[in-house]
């Protein structure tokens, strides 16, 4: 991976967050704090309102109370560098659009039908070159499979290295070698460029032995601290049962 500076904040602060919708309560009182140079993880059962709070801190759903982002002296960041790497990616798979010209016009460089130039060729194949994946730059979008349009999206979400990450179930229908070698990029750009990472999954064994921190989320958040400590809570046993205990005797018989 290439050598860039590291994100300039120290901090993302969630105070008092809530977000409605009618008369529904979606998300109360979010009190959190997402460190830099650590992964958060963002559990809870369907419908506990990952999603929305992904949403409110993106800026693409009201919500009360304050995000306070601050850099390392504590002064606050008025404009943090947000990358976002989506659950899936709606497109049609038949178009001939190759992962050099997605990326072009994503960085909003180029349409997807202009011819690009030579020297944004080199930053596109630096950028894949990053994820070990410069070798799909000329191979049409719809032909990725899903592990590999996971790194493509990564690669874009994190040049310029943003302040925060944010990572919303990002290897749904990837296998475990993908699913392995995805987070092991995470966590590389994790260390290198310290910045914060916030991921929502499902997949509590990986969250095990990836995540610095976990957030059981229920409309509020239950439970919080590291993987070990949020598995043995009784709101952690609450929501996901002993599904987790069953797995792991299950792997070990």
């Amino acid at each position: 991976m290439q050598s860039h500076n590291h994100c300039g904040l120290c901090s993302i602060t969630l105070k008092n967050i809530q977000v409605t919708s009618g008369q529904d309560i979606l998300l109360d009182h979010i009190n959190l704090q997402l460190h830099c140079g650590e992964l958060t993880a963002l559990i809870g059962k369907n419908g506990a309102g990952k999603t929305t709070l992904l949403k409110a801190i993106l800026g693409e759903r009201p919500y009360q109370g304050e995000i306070i982002y601050m850099d390392h002296n504590g002064m606050p960041v008025t404009k943090p560098k947000i990358g976002y790497v989506p659950q899936q990616m709606d497109f049609d798979r038949s178009t001939p659009i190759r992962v050099e010209d997605f990326m072009a016009a994503a960085r909003g460089k180029a349409p997807v039908w202009w011819k690009i130039s030579k020297k944004e060729k080199v930053e596109i194949s630096n950028i894949l070159e990053d994820m070990d994946c410069a070798y799909l730059a000329k191979r049409r979008l719809g032909a990725l499979s899903g592990g590999e349009l996971q790194r493509v999206l990564l690669a874009l979400a994190t040049h310029p290295v943003p302040d925060l990450l944010i990572l919303d179930e990002p290897v749904s229908g990837v296998d475990m070698v993908g699913l392995d070698l995805f987070y092991h990029r995470v966590t590389q750009l994790r260390d290198r460029y310290h910045m914060a990472i916030l991921l929502v999954s499902h997949d509590l064994s990986l969250i095990r032995r990836y995540a610095d921190r976990v957030v059981l989320l229920d409309k509020t958040v239950i439970a919080q601290g590291d993987a070990e400590d949020v598995y043995q809570t009784d709101a952690f046993r609450s929501v996901f049962g002993y599904l987790e205990e069953k797995k792991e005797s299950e792997t070990c018989t």
